[in-house]
């Protein structure tokens, strides 16, 4: 779908401005990209091994860096769509924003990792133990036939949803 909207905008400038200034188009588009992405990469460079002296975690630069060699890709493959895509993640703020949405996707991405991780381990572990892999973890009451009377035996408050919901009495703490 993407190949067909690069032909369609390279077609749509071909017949707006001609093919010979379409293609000085690319071609300007190309070298602006290389040139910046040599600049951008070489200061990404230099923010990776100021981290890595001062013994920081470089996240950040190496992300960055993620981001420069996608937007190198886009800026060679041919297409006015994929050369303004790339050359806009050559920009520091845009590249900032679209770092700041891969790490939060990469961040819920680990969450998720973690607990599929844990439920797996906590079914290993009931698998090892003999007992049933979804199990509840609970406390056996008996009840006598007879109530306690009034005062003697523990009090028993409901779950703290009943008691917002229960306006006519106080709540119990």
């Amino acid at each position: 779908m993407a190949g067909v909207a690069e032909i369609a905008v390279l077609v749509a400038l071909g017949n707006a401005l001609g093919v010979l200034p379409t293609i000085g188009l690319l071609v300007a588009a190309a070298a602006l990209g290389v040139w910046l992405l040599r600049r951008e990469g070489r200061r990404t460079l230099r923010e990776f091994t100021e981290a890595a002296r001062l013994r920081r975690p470089a996240d950040k630069e190496v992300s960055d860096g993620m981001l420069l060699a996608a937007a190198g890709v886009l800026i060679i493959v041919p297409g006015f769509i994929s050369g303004v895509a790339g050359l806009l993640l050559l920009l520091p703020p845009v590249r900032a924003v679209v770092r700041k949405r891969m790490m939060r996707a990469a961040e819920k991405r680990s969450k998720q990792m973690q607990d599929r991780l844990w439920m797996h381990q906590q079914r290993m572990r009931g698998a090892q133990s003999g007992r049933p892999r979804d199990f509840v973890d609970g406390e056996v009451v008996t009840v006598d036939e007879d109530p306690p009377a009034p005062g003697t035996g523990p009090t028993v408050l409901p779950p703290r949803s009943v008691q917002a919901e229960r306006l006519d009495e106080p709540p119990r703490h």
